[in-house]
């Protein structure tokens, strides 16, 4: 239950229930993420617009790269919401359901690329060092071929991530297992 009021679908009206009905519409469902923020939808259309432009938009980064970062992060911040949604959709790509719960217990222990483990590193080191060692991570990432681009798009990744862990930690949100399916990741 959360720590503050939330408005459901079925009790949002005008350009709520507009948001709301375009989030069903062109995501498959409406997560309580979304629901948390049903006291400010401009909230909620500025969040989906970031979320849509880091997670989906055009990036040398694969979504799976990204996915696979965001539950380093929610680990990281113990944000189990956020690990469990967006464990769903890396498994979505990865279609292995041992590998995708050890990246939520330990990515060190997973069999990974030298990049999807140095992109992990960088996520779970930026989360929990924001101001230490940066620029080794960033330089280890460019040994690797990663173009600025791809570095600038993983930290947005990363941050994006320790900014909504927050709003879920701080408002509490729970998991909620029926939430967690028919979402469109693709």
């Amino acid at each position: 239950m959360a720590y503050i009021e939330v408005i459901e679908h079925e009790n949002a009206t005008d350009d709520l229930k507009d948001i709301y009905d375009n989030l069903v519409k062109t995501r498959g469902k409406l997560a309580d993420v979304h629901t948390i923020q049903s006291l400010n939808p401009k909230s909620i259309v500025n969040h989906m617009d970031l979320y849509m432009t880091i997670m989906f938009g055009k990036s040398p980064l694969k979504r799976v790269q990204r996915e696979m970062m965001a539950v380093v992060v929610s680990k990281a911040n113990d944000c189990e919401y956020c690990q469990m949604h967006h464990a769903e959709a890396v498994n979505h790509y990865w279609k292995d359901d041992a590998k995708t719960n050890q990246l939520k217990e330990n990515y060190l222990e997973l069999e990974l690329s030298e990049t999807d483990a140095q992109l992990c590193a960088f996520a779970k080191e930026l989360t929990i060092n924001p101001n230490h060692g940066n620029k080794k991570s960033v330089e280890s990432l460019k040994k690797l071929g990663l173009s600025d681009r791809a570095i600038l798009d993983a930290t947005l990744v990363i941050s994006y991530f320790n900014f909504v862990n927050r709003i879920v930690l701080g408002l509490g949100l729970a998991v909620n297992e029926d939430e967690l399916k028919g979402y469109e990741y693709d």
